[in-house]
């Protein structure tokens, strides 16, 4: 069997790997059949060559089939130096003969997907969410990449890779559910209903985030989709059901914590789309080392109480205040946006032949240089005395978002961001008739993808929840 041939037309190489495997290991007893009719054929056609009365041909008989068990022994092993032998051989007889060596582009459970020889199991980059045991090497990565991404832009498409907990849902076990949410397991309110699951084979119970269904839709008609989530297999794969009950949007691409190359991390190693055409959308940035270009960060969905309770929040979730998230105004309806708007300039560009060259990471640098630009931003009592400025992790956000950061106030200043109304500096804010805001400000911004109104964040006013 051959991958490297053109394999069925579809919209990814990873929907396209699964299938064309499953196709070509279910016809492998059908090859052998036709293998053994054809050499029985060919005995037969020996015997009638035995019985020529001209000894010369009977020679030429017996060493035609002499050549032809030597080509086939050195189709078993690859050697070049046998195929060159029997290149030559074949020359002495008058007939040409070329044996295609196998590249062994990949392995399935210790042998070559495309000519079946034993191979070392480990060699290559595993790709077992597509295929059990399944491995490939650089160069067919890089074909099979190469080869979709080309069929991916004649339709307009770019890649997204999706996180799942808290990003398009929310899970809790069972056993962690609060006192004030003991009503999700008798009788959850009826806006609940279709969103809810309660997953007893697993012992959770998941929440899917508000929009999620139109999200997929929508995003579906402009990207070729993969799941990717830290979580275990099993789990993966309940959620994807969850989110795509008809099979219609991942089938083969979901990716689970054991895919991935390097431990506690997530990598681009293991998609098959160009880096420079994959868009990220999770709510951690950390498990993205090498891959912060392509990541859209969302902000967190926080539903059940040991959601808040994971990451430090001394506050009621979405299920203990019987609210959650809006429908109209949530996360993933600013993200959309986004993304539509990334997909429009992308595609927009006069590229012509060089679409191929674009980098949709040079796009949402300069879309998300346009949240904060024009504004210069001085920090007061925000950073650790220990960590210099240009460093911090809300400093590069700002930045990011397209604002000036300056260490010293000026009549540039636009905005002051600290976390303490009597500082010099916060001061000078007031006094100048400058903004002062909460560092959340920022946050916002980025989150939100628009300079969010600077009273909501006033220093010393309560911060009004965008949720």
């Amino acid at each position: 069997m051959s991958l490297t041939a053109e394999s069925p037309a579809h919209s990814s190489s990873s929907d396209d790997f699964a299938a064309f495997l499953d196709a070509e290991l279910d016809s492998d007893d059908l090859e052998e059949e036709e293998a053994d009719q054809e050499e029985r054929d060919d005995g037969k056609q020996d015997e009638n060559n035995d019985l020529g009365e001209d000894g010369d041909c009977n020679d030429i008989s017996d060493a035609n089939r002499v050549k032809r068990r030597k080509l086939e022994n050195c189709k078993g092993t690859g050697d070049k130096e046998c195929s060159k032998s029997c290149e030559e051989s074949g020359g002495t007889l008058g007939v040409s003969v070329k044996i295609d060596l196998c590249i062994h582009p990949g392995v399935i459970g210790g042998m070559c997907i495309r000519c079946g020889q034993l191979m070392d199991n480990e060699s290559g980059v595993s790709f077992g969410y597509i295929h059990k045991n399944l491995r490939l090497t650089s160069d067919e990565v890089a074909r099979l990449r190469e080869k979709d991404l080309k069929n991916l832009l004649q339709h307009k498409k770019l890649y997204l890779v999706l996180d799942l907990d808290h990003t398009l849902l929310n899970s809790t076990r069972l056993s962690d559910i609060s006192p004030e949410e003991e009503y999700l397991k008798d009788a959850p309110p009826d806006a609940l209903q279709s969103s809810l699951f309660r997953l007893d084979m697993i012992h959770m119970m998941t929440k899917l985030r508000p929009y999620v269904h139109k999200f997929l839709k929508e995003a579906s008609d402009l990207f070729e989709m993969y799941i990717y989530t830290m979580g275990e297999r099993p789990y993966a794969l309940e959620m994807a059901k969850l989110l795509d009950p008809r099979g219609v949007y991942f089938q083969s691409k979901v990716i689970a914590q054991g895919d991935s190359t390097q431990r506690h991390q997530k990598g681009l190693d293991i998609v098959l789309g160009q880096e420079n055409s994959v868009l990220i959308l999770d709510d951690t940035e950390a498990v993205w080392g090498k891959h912060r270009e392509n990541l859209i960060v969302v902000e967190r969905y926080h539903f059940f109480a040991s959601s808040c309770k994971q990451f430090g929040f001394n506050c009621e979730s979405h299920s203990q205040r019987k609210v959650d998230e809006s429908e109209e105004e949530g996360a993933l309806v600013t993200i959309l946006k986004i993304l539509k708007q990334i997909h429009t300039i992308f595609f927009d560009q006069d590229q012509g032949d060089n679409m191929r060259k674009g980098d949709v990471r040079e796009v949402l640098k300069e879309v998300r240089k346009e949240v904060l630009k024009g504004c210069k931003v001085v920090f007061s009592r925000v950073f650790p005395n220990n960590i210099q400025a240009e460093k911090h992790q809300l400093w590069r956000m700002a930045e990011q978002l397209g604002a000036t950061c300056a260490t010293k106030v000026d009549e540039s200043v636009t905005h002051v961001v600290s976390t303490d109304a009597g500082t010099d500096k916060s001061r000078w804010a007031k006094q100048h008739k400058k903004f002062l805001v909460h560092p959340k400000w920022i946050e916002a911004a980025n989150y939100r993808w628009e300079k969010k109104p600077e009273k909501d964040f006033q220093l010393g006013m309560p911060h009004i929840s965008q949720s």
